[in-house]
């Protein structure tokens, strides 16, 4: 895997991964956390939430921990099972699992079964697995990508071809499309209104989501634009920009700023303190009584 090798300064770029890790791992568990504890949030919107924290772990633990242990430790060889299966957690975690839990988040574990995960094995494994590498073994990218990895490929690839156009339709067109579409709806909404205080408030509401959508979509749309003229070592920059901040900025734009998960922080936080100052009230007067007790029994 020889994704970010030859590029200046890479290493900086490495300790900027492990910060991005770092804070997804706590945001997002938090925001689990808070979900599990209190049942003042089991309503379907937080459920759904519930989801997207637990999806957006799971993908930034599939990445960029190997991804950081490739080029960071130096490991650019990878066997050819272990490159499938490192492919598979990847597609599975950023791809499959979210799309199932934001789209059906009451009926994920109905939709979610057994035989929907073997079926996404058989089918994201096999389309490579029917293919014979008999040139070049060295994936450009900086994971095993199903692009990058069927392009080596010498035998027919038009399954592995059209398998990629779906995704990029699926994953990205028929959700910008509707991102796209809901924003033209509010902002015909908001030509209704003539208060400018309202139009702000409004505006500031959607501002954390643009955002959010711009830096996920925008690189991919760049990527996939320009890429006969774009350079090897861009594409791959901007990919692995739109794929590990998402999850890092997903509890702070979604979650963190919302009443409910602020007032719910305070409570828990509240219930801690006032635990742990029983606790210590009572830690006094279970010594004297022991003390008390001792004393007795010395006498």
């Amino acid at each position: 895997i020889s994704g970010f090798i030859g590029i200046p300064n890479i290493r900086y770029y490495f300790v900027f991964l492990c910060f991005i890790y770092i804070l997804a791992v706590v945001g997002n568990t938090l925001v689990i956390t808070v979900i599990t504890l209190d049942h003042m949030l089991r309503s379907p919107k937080y459920i759904a939430v519930f989801n997207l924290a637990f999806t957006d772990l799971l993908s930034s633990s599939a990445l960029v921990p190997k991804v950081v242990d490739i080029f960071l430790f130096n490991h650019y060889y990878i066997s050819y099972n272990d490159c499938l299966t490192f492919m598979f957690f990847c597609f599975t975690s950023i791809y499959a699992s979210k799309v199932m839990a934001i789209m059906y988040p009451l009926h994920y574990q109905m939709r979610v079964t057994h035989k929907l995960i073997l079926s996404l094995i058989a089918f994201s494994v096999g389309l490579l697995n029917r293919l014979s590498f008999c040139q070049s073994v060295i994936i450009q990218s900086y994971y095993c990508d199903h692009g990058p990895m069927y392009r080596l490929g010498c035998n027919d690839v038009t399954p592995n071809y059209i398998f990629a156009v779906l995704t990029i339709v699926l994953v990205l067109g028929f959700p910008l499309a509707f991102i796209v579409g809901s924003y033209c709806c509010i902002g015909y909404s908001l030509s209704k209104i003539s208060i400018f205080r309202e139009i702000v408030k409004a505006f500031k509401t959607c501002t954390g989501h643009l955002s959010l959508v711009a830096i996920y979509f925008l690189p991919f749309i760049f990527v996939y634009a320009f890429w006969h003229v774009i350079h090897p070592n861009a594409r791959i920059i901007n990919l692995s920009i739109a794929t590990v901040l998402p999850p890092m900025l997903n509890p702070i734009i979604y979650v963190l700023q919302t009443q409910e998960i602020k007032e719910s922080l305070r409570r828990l936080l509240k219930a801690r303190v006032q635990a742990k100052l029983e606790v210590f009230r009572f830690k006094p007067l279970f010594l004297l009584t022991i003390r008390k007790m001792m004393q007795k029994f010395l006498v």
